[in-house]
């Protein structure tokens, strides 16, 4: 592949939106999951614990095929999907009553969103 400031600013791009997720799905495997099992847990998710560390290892490969370019469009496919389940597991605002953390969750979704963006984006410049 040439350089060129497009295929620079594309793999940057796979970099960044790589990079959260593989970091996310780390994360996972710490303290955090002491903290998201129990949420799991209240919104009916089977097997929480086996769950959590199932997505994030898919998390992580997929991020990581993202940041080295590796199977892109399956990669960024793939975290689209997670985005959106994780979205409805984790960020179901539509069952808050009005107030902060209803708004801060509308937020993640918002965010969420512009993060499918990007990963569109990614697939549709690899192919």
């Amino acid at each position: 592949m040439e350089f060129t400031l497009t295929n620079a600013l594309i793999a940057l791009g796979q970099l960044l939106i790589g990079a959260l997720f593989v970091y996310g799905g780390l994360s996972h495997f710490g303290p955090a999951a002491e903290k998201i099992i129990p949420l799991f847990e209240a919104r009916g998710v089977p097997m929480p614990r086996q769950a959590l560390y199932v997505a994030s290892v898919f998390q992580l490969v997929c991020g990581a095929g993202l940041m080295l370019g590796v199977l892109i469009v399956p990669a960024a496919l793939g975290l689209i999907l997670f985005t959106i389940a994780a979205s409805v597991v984790m960020a179901n605002f539509w069952d808050m009553p009005p107030g902060e953390e209803r708004e801060a969750l509308q937020n993640v979704w918002a965010s969420n969103i512009a993060i499918i963006g990007g990963l569109l984006l990614a697939a549709a410049a690899a192919l």
